[in-house]
């Protein structure tokens, strides 16, 4: 379905949605929410982009293969958990905070790191196989 209201509604939607992506993301941190349901808001911005503009108009937007963000968000959620056993030979996945917090954003630790990795990889995983789909279909 590619109608003229679809199409310049998702231009509008696109970054909207993903700025709420992003919102969910840091709201998680002290509220629901997080690197799960924030990666999943991204893709859903994305589907809703391919519905409207079609799925090459889309793969063109993103530049890269989804797939890519999969390794790298483990990466960086793997990179975070093993930050405190090398700067403060604690156990794996324990907290580091900073001292000051910074406004807007809040007090950056650990966590965050490993919830931004979470973001990463769902958001590589869905839209993965939602293109995967779309192209079969």
């Amino acid at each position: 379905m590619r109608t003229l209201i679809l199409k310049t509604a998702s231009d509008y939607l696109l970054p909207i949605l993903l700025l709420f992506s992003i919102f969910i993301l840091l709201r998680g941190h002290y509220l629901p929410g997080g690197g799960f349901v924030g990666g999943l808001m991204a893709s859903i911005a994305f589907v809703l982009h391919a519905f409207a503009n079609g799925l090459k108009d889309t793969k063109k937007l993103l530049k890269f293969h989804p797939g890519f963000l999969m390794p790298a968000g483990l990466l960086l959620s793997f990179l975070s958990g093993l930050l405190p056993v090398i700067l403060q030979d604690a156990a794996f996945m324990t907290g580091l905070w900073l001292k000051n917090p910074i406004p807007v954003i809040g007090s950056i630790g650990t966590a965050l790191f490993f919830d931004v990795g979470v973001y990463i990889v769902v958001l590589g995983v869905t839209l993965t196989i939602i293109f995967t789909i779309s192209e079969s279909a």
